[in-house]
């Protein structure tokens, strides 16, 4: 593109309908819409992966009483 917004073909000679399709493909992309802003981070607090139990880490035993409340 040149300074004052045109195009100008600087090697080749295209046809009319490469031309056209060169156009229509910036113009596609001149008037694409933005993209979304990224969110914003969500507080931990609000994350209901805190509110699951996690996995067993360890197999039952005999102080796995202990660990029950614990999750």
């Amino acid at each position: 593109m040149s300074d004052d917004g045109q195009l100008q073909v600087v090697r080749g000679t295209p046809d009319d309908v490469e031309l056209a399709a060169l156009v229509a493909g910036i113009m596609a992309a001149a008037t694409a819409a933005p993209l979304d802003p990224p969110a914003a981070p969500r507080a931990a607090w609000s994350d209901r992966r805190r509110q699951l139990r996690p996995v067993p880490s360890a197999a039952p035993g005999a102080d796995s009483w202990r660990w029950s409340l614990r999750g």
